[in-house]
């Protein structure tokens, strides 16, 4: 992940701890569970919200194999259901990514973990062409994907 990249902390859920009024103690409070994104994308967010009533977020159509433990996002042997990782039609396969294929750079930039790529595909925009290094059967290969699209829910 960048070390200068700026993000916002959101809290998405708050449950009120015990009030601290019973006779065993207890703690009065609160519990919020957060996380952060990219400020470029909750801007992006924001202002689709804004403009059309709903969020987008880009996608390249691959299931990853978020047990590898590798570096780099593997793309994994099959999807749910026994279907393929890789969506038919989809952005992924449009560009040429295969099933077993390792995802080492965005744009240049090393990609660690499944984690890391699913956070740099967040931080663009639908439409937006990204050059994506990976290895198959141990060798590098370039090349040019165009983010598809998925509708938030």
């Amino acid at each position: 992940m960048d070390t200068d990249a700026h993000v916002i902390g959101i809290n998405s859920a708050i449950r009120a701890a015990d009030s601290g009024s019973t006779t065993e103690g207890g703690q009065a409070g609160s519990i919020g569970l957060g996380f952060a994104i990219p400020i470029n994308q909750g801007k992006r967010v924001a202002e689709e919200l804004i403009n059309t009533g709903k969020a987008t977020h880009p996608v390249i159509g691959v299931s990853l194999d978020m047990k590898y433990t590798g570096d780099g996002a593997k793309v994994g042997a099959e999807g749910a259901g026994g279907k393929s990782s890789v969506t038919e039609g989809g952005p992924g396969a449009k560009a040429g990514i295969r099933p077993g294929d390792v995802i080492t750079e965005v744009d240049g930039r090393q990609v660690h973990s499944g984690e890391e790529l699913i956070v740099k595909i967040r931080s663009h925009r639908p439409g937006d062409r990204l050059e994506l290094t990976l290895t198959r059967g141990g060798k590098d290969l370039s090349m040019t994907l165009t983010l598809g699209s998925a509708t938030g829910t």
